[in-house]
């Protein structure tokens, strides 16, 4: 395969055709847009089957989880869902501890009894979509102003929400499409007693770790195991022992027919977000500073994470999954500008303006229309300082240091201690609210080393931003410290109740304002985001700038292509995808097989090693080729497979669904070659990388001994 030349790039994306394994879709309008293309590469389901509002449908057998961040798919009548390891890191490693490590053992729930809770954990249904672009934009034109026109949005939308609603629990927002040009009104439903049921031993559902992230080939088994529980009357309902597993009006068949290249796939799901419409300008800045930004901040803050992580098995498990969220955004970031500046994305980008640029000059009615969208963009972008200053805020300053959010909710706190008699409501409730939480919070963090990100990333701020950029207490530290960042941060942890859970609940039992006004984290915190607010506005402008551009580029493009049929851009709202099970060639002389096998563990096994260490029982049984009725008909036992769906992040523990509409895998990752596609989907590069369910029904039934979870799956032979 071959890269796509700006001619094809621009046929592309000026034509009534589109490829068809691009595109995120709405189900809702799958019978409209899809249904024939569907049909022609072999789906045997009806429009109705994968959307329905009356009836069950696909769409009712896939959910987001914590309502977005990751999707799951049910795959029991008894409200079983299948998710990614990953998705579920989160709750295993809460349920961890040095005498119960689920993380590196495992996790298998022999009964319901056994299930775990999750409090604070959901999953959401979506109910129904409906376009409202008509109600929520009558009677704005181009003479509206931008503060009317958002004014009206907001209160028309609040009005269709509220209508929707009705006296039912559902929920309802209206959501803007192809930036704010149209717009469309979601009910869902979301259910809060979720409970663990299994998860396979991190060497297996992380295997290859960092290494292999974003990586093709894969051998991962990335899966864990939830169940869906509701109260007696099938509504939901918190947590409580008399609630019972949800019924899904749709659950998911699974299929041990396995596939084969050019086989037909679908994915449903929740995708992050995605900017295929944006500009050159803003291309640049992704590459320039968000991402520079993110890898310059990441590697020295996961380089002390990962080091303390080295020193017990409790620091690995405190710190696993806040490094893993980190690391892997961290190495996307890499690979991402990586695949843009390869693929020459901003000089395709500026060819399509150049094109754009054209046809709005061509008539004085586009020009007084269009004329101004790209022109604002561009200077949207033009203070870079100020853009990188605010990427380093939110990486060095507020996601790095874990004190500062934590030390930040006391800034309430103090203004009522200020007059404890007429607060002494809300104070109780207040402290009561942090009291809650502690014991949570301690048990993942270690002050020693927040006290190194904390002196280190300070440091690197510093460095990287001029003093109008600074929050006040780095003149502190240059007139009081001598600039020496070690001195002040341990003077900062010395002078704190934040960094030790005996201290803080001390504090609690008889907390007062003066003291938190003399304590370092407290005025730390609030003096950073001073300056983030600060920065904040400044940026305001341009970001409005920036949206109204964004929002007049592409109502020309839409009108410059009256027959393409456009798709929106991914916004944590249920899509669909479909394409094919594929091989690629990611280099000349390289091709990629569509599958691996299990065997991948064997050749990659490192014993002892953190991303490719191997259980016994895991190697005895791959080398016993003990597969039972999970081998694919060559006799092997497959592990992963690839496909050209178009996803993204949010997408992960997607159902990777075959044309009679069954479970056939389980998404979890894209491609090095392919991170570009958030921003520009490249077909002959970018791949879906998904476990094969038949590797997942062996290690819950042949590995873990837990096939009484697969006895309630429909499995199609």
């Amino acid at each position: 395969m071959r890269k796509l030349n700006l001619v094809i790039l621009l046929t592309v994306l000026f034509s009534g055709w589109a490829v068809a394994d691009e595109g995120m879709w709405l189900p809702s309008l799958v019978h409209k847009l899809n249904i024939s293309d569907m049909k022609k590469m072999g789906l045997e389901l009806s429009a109705e089957e994968i959307y329905s509002i009356n009836g069950s449908s696909l769409k009712d057998a896939v959910v987001a989880l914590d309502r977005g961040g990751c999707t799951a798919e049910l795959v029991s009548k008894d409200g079983l869902l299948l998710t990614n390891h990953h998705c579920g890191y989160g709750e295993i490693q809460k349920h961890s501890s040095v005498e119960h490590d689920y993380l590196r053992d495992g996790f298998w729930a022999m009964s319901r009894k056994e299930e775990l809770p999750n409090p604070g954990k959901s999953v959401t249904f979506l109910v129904s979509v409906e376009e409202v672009t008509d109600q929520v934009l009558a009677g704005i034109t181009d003479k509206t102003t931008e503060e009317e026109r958002a004014k009206k949005v907001r209160e028309v939308s609040a009005e269709l929400e509220k209508k929707a609603k009705g006296d039912t629990h559902y929920e309802t927002y209206v959501r803007s499409f192809f930036n704010s040009n149209k717009y469309y009104l979601f009910v869902t439903e979301t259910f809060k007693d979720i409970r663990l049921v299994g998860a396979p031993p991190q060497s297996l559902g992380k295997f290859g770790g960092d290494t292999d992230n974003w990586m093709w080939p894969r051998h991962t088994n990335d899966f864990s195991m939830f169940r869906v529980y509701c109260d007696p009357d099938g509504k939901p309902a918190d947590y409580a022992e008399n609630n019972v597993p949800y019924q899904p009006k749709h659950f998911l068949p699974i299929s041990l027919k396995g596939v084969e290249e050019g086989d037909y796939a679908m994915v449903m799901g929740y995708p992050g977000r995605t900017t295929r419409y944006e500009t050159s300008f803003g291309v640049k800045n992704t590459m320039e500073v968000t991402n520079n930004v993110r890898i310059d901040v990441r590697e020295k803050l996961l380089n002390i994470w990962g080091d303390y992580m080295t020193t017990s098995q409790k620091a690995r498990i405190q710190y696993s999954s806040k490094y893993a969220r980190s690391s892997n955004y961290y190495k996307y970031s890499i690979g991402q500008n990586k695949a843009l500046d390869r693929l020459k994305t901003i000089d395709n980008k500026v060819a399509i303006e150049k094109e754009f640029t054209q046809w709005v000059n061509a008539s004085g009615e586009r020009t007084a229309k269009y004329g101004n969208a790209l022109p604002m963009i561009e200077k949207s972008f033009n203070n870079k300082e100020l853009n990188i200053a605010n990427a380093y805020m939110r990486e060095a300053l507020l996601s790095g240091p874990e004190i500062f959010m934590y030390a930040y909710r006391a800034q309430a706190l103090t203004e009522l201690l200020e007059k404890p008699e007429e607060n002494k409501e809300k104070i109780d409730r207040l402290v009561g609210t942090i009291k809650s939480g502690m014991d949570n919070y301690f048990k993942d963090y270690d002050a020693a080393t927040d006290q190194k990100v904390t002196a280190t990333l300070f440091k690197l701020y510093a460095d990287r931003n001029s003093q109008q950029y600074q929050p006040t207490i780095f003149a502190t530290i240059q007139k009081k410290y001598k600039g020496d960042y070690n001195k002040f941060v341990k003077a900062l942890f010395e002078n704190t109740v934040f960094d030790s859970k005996e201290e803080l609940a001390a504090f609690l039992e008889k907390p007062t304002a003066k003291a938190l006004k003399k304590d370092m984290a407290v005025s730390t915190a609030a003096d950073i985001f001073t300056k983030y607010r600060e920065l904040s506005e400044k940026a305001a402008e341009s970001q409005k700038m920036k949206t109204v551009g964004d929002r007049l580029f592409v109502a020309g493009l839409m009108e410059m292509q009256p027959d393409r049929v456009f798709y929106p851009d991914a916004n944590s709202t249920m899509r669909l995808t479909y394409g094919q099970v594929l091989e690629f060639e990611p280099r000349d002389g390289v091709t990629y097989n569509y599958y691996t096998t299990a065997k991948g563990y064997l050749e990659k096994a490192i014993p002892g090693d953190d991303e490719f260490d191997v259980p016994a029982r895991m190697t005895q049984l791959l080398i016993d080729k003990d597969y039972r009725r999970y081998a694919a008909k060559d006799g092997e036992l497959r592990a992963c497979f690839i496909t050209n769906n178009d996803i993204t992040g949010g997408n992960s523990g997607s159902p990777v669904i075959n044309a009679e509409g069954e479970l056939i895998g389980i998404a979890f990752d894209s491609n090095w070659e392919g991170v570009s596609g958030d921003i520009a989907f490249e077909p002959d590069f970018q791949r879906c990388v998904n476990v094969d369910i038949r590797f997942v029904l062996w290690v819950i039934d042949v590995y873990a001994g837990a096939g009484h979870l697969v006895d309630e799956m429909k499995i199609v032979q």
